[in-house]
């Protein structure tokens, strides 16, 4: 088993260290970090980038080809890290502890840390593994001066208010945090767009983080609700099915042959994962890729109506106003007169 050990938590001079242990490319822009790797080690990606207020975004997508634990240290004022797995499976344990927690595809995690104590991370041989960790730096226990800051109100939130120890919290699973992080991988902006982006949505999953926690809290002896893992992942499937083919006339019926799944647990995959309905998702879709359409083409509304699946104009312009609060020939005009402007 390859061992690795890391002196620094700043993420600049991890993937320094990073760097010079796996070899690969390793790529800066802004503050964004991305070391690539295809050797003998492993291939994949291993991406960090630093916001202000002292939150860190972490991403492994690796595939290693042997054994590999990644050690790291933490300093009086341990952060709390907030990890999610899309894929794979990822083991962890404090400092040389046998005990090991494990992270399992598309569940939540919370660590926190005892002052200077180690935390070690275990990837598997030939596992494909997705992992995304949010640190949050912490402040000097009873430093009261930051108390409006967001890292203050984690911390008092997830700690109680008590020195932090080694603890963490395997939660349920979540696809929400998985269509996010989705996202955040298709972002092709650059510069400060990709940044602030970046930035979104990075809060968006800590939000995530924090609602899946109280919500367990709240509800400990029904933490997975009654869909195992396969069905969870049929879920997402039946999503990007939905997104690849939003023309498409989709029953209940149909994506419940197509999924494996009953009516019921469909929708319940639905309501985690997107918070709405089946039907409510699928027009959803619908409308976001009709004002792609409305925007980026020549089609006019009718072409636009009957290419995105509705059957009504009137049906489809009501949605629309609904959401844009304006109909579609108003936006048309509206994006027509923007682009004879420039």
């Amino acid at each position: 088993m390859k061992t690795i050990t890391l002196s620094s938590a700043a993420i600049k001079n991890m993937f320094q260290q990073l760097h010079q242990n796996f070899g690969g490319s390793l790529s800066v822009n802004v503050k964004e970090h991305i070391l690539t790797l295809d050797n003998e080690l492993g291939r994949g990606h291993i991406r960090g980038i630093t916001f202000k207020g002292g939150i860190s975004y972490l991403e492994f997508d690796m595939e290693f080809n042997e054994d590999f634990t990644l050690k790291t240290g933490s300093d009086e004022n341990a952060p709390i890290c907030f990890a999610y797995c899309s894929a794979g499976r990822i083991a962890h344990s404090f400092d040389n502890e046998t005990k090991k927690n494990v992270l399992e595809n598309f569940q939540t995690g919370i660590l926190t840390n005892a002052s200077n104590a180690d935390n070690v991370l275990y990837f598997q041989k030939d596992v494909r593994v997705k992992t995304s960790l949010i640190v949050v730096r912490t402040v000097a226990h009873g430093d009261t001066s930051k108390k409006n800051g967001l890292n203050y109100r984690l911390q008092e939130l997830m700690l109680n208010g008590k020195p932090a120890e080694n603890s963490i919290y395997i939660g349920s699973y979540n696809l929400k945090i998985a269509d996010q992080i989705s996202q955040l991988k298709a972002i092709k902006q650059q510069g400060i767009v990709r940044s602030l982006l970046i930035e979104g949505l990075v809060h968006m999953i800590l939000a995530l983080e924090v609602q899946q926690h109280t919500d367990d809290l709240k509800n400990q002896e029904n933490q997975t609700g009654s869909l195992n893992m396969r069905e969870m992942e049929s879920v997402r499937e039946i999503s990007d099915f939905v997104n690849n083919y939003p023309e498409r006339q989709l029953s209940i019926s149909e994506l419940c042959r197509k999924s494996g799944l009953s009516p019921c647990k469909l929708q319940e995959g639905f309501k985690l994962m997107h918070g709405t309905t089946v039907t409510d998702y699928i027009r959803e879709v619908r409308i976001l890729k009709a004002e792609e359409l409305i925007k980026n083409t020549d089609l006019n509304i009718s072409e636009v109506v009957y290419s995105i699946g509705f059957t009504s104009r009137s049906y489809f312009s009501k949605i629309f106003r609904n959401k844009y609060n304006c109909s579609p020939k108003q936006y048309k005009d509206k994006q027509n007169m923007v682009a004879a402007s420039l």
